[in-house]
């Protein structure tokens, strides 16, 4: 929130961030974002990047849920590449990863991408999972990210 400062024990010694992101979050990704702010207290230019990807992340799973339900896999590997790509910029593993996963069942691939899967029954299934696995990583780093930026509605 603007006028707040980050406490204390969320910065080490050298005044960067120590939040528990865990695995969820790469902290050396992030912590690129977070250097491009003009003022540490405010951190405007990071809060804007990282609430525009919360819009940008509701609106391509709303987008998902609905190309899952008119079974267009084509769709669906292209809004697993888009999200994957915001993702990794912020580095959100655990969400990059899956919408990978996303990307390589929409192209009737496996989950590493390497291996054909000509049916479209088995990849719908296994897209219906993973996006629901993204849902809830991409409502951990929603969480984690809002503590950070010491957001009210946390």
């Amino acid at each position: 929130m603007p006028g707040t400062t980050q406490p204390a024990e969320d910065r080490s010694e050298d005044g960067s961030t120590n939040a528990e992101f865990g695995d969820n979050i790469d902290a050396t990704t992030f912590e690129q974002i977070l250097e491009m702010d003009d003022d540490e207290d405010e951190r405007e230019f990071s809060r804007s990047i990282v609430y525009d990807f919360f819009t940008q992340a509701a609106d391509t799973f709303r987008k998902m849920d609905e190309k899952l339900e008119e079974k267009d896999l084509d769709q669906l590997s292209a809004l697993g590449h888009f999200l994957k790509g915001s993702s990794a910029t912020l580095g959100l593993n655990k969400v990059k990863d899956s919408c990978e996963k996303i990307q390589h069942f929409g192209a009737h691939k496996d989950e590493t991408g390497t291996k054909d899967e000509p049916d479209d029954e088995v990849c719908l299934s296994r897209l219906k999972t993973i996006i629901a696995q993204a849902k809830q990583e991409y409502a951990e780093v929603e969480i984690a990210l809002k503590k950070f930026y010491h957001d009210p509605e946390v």
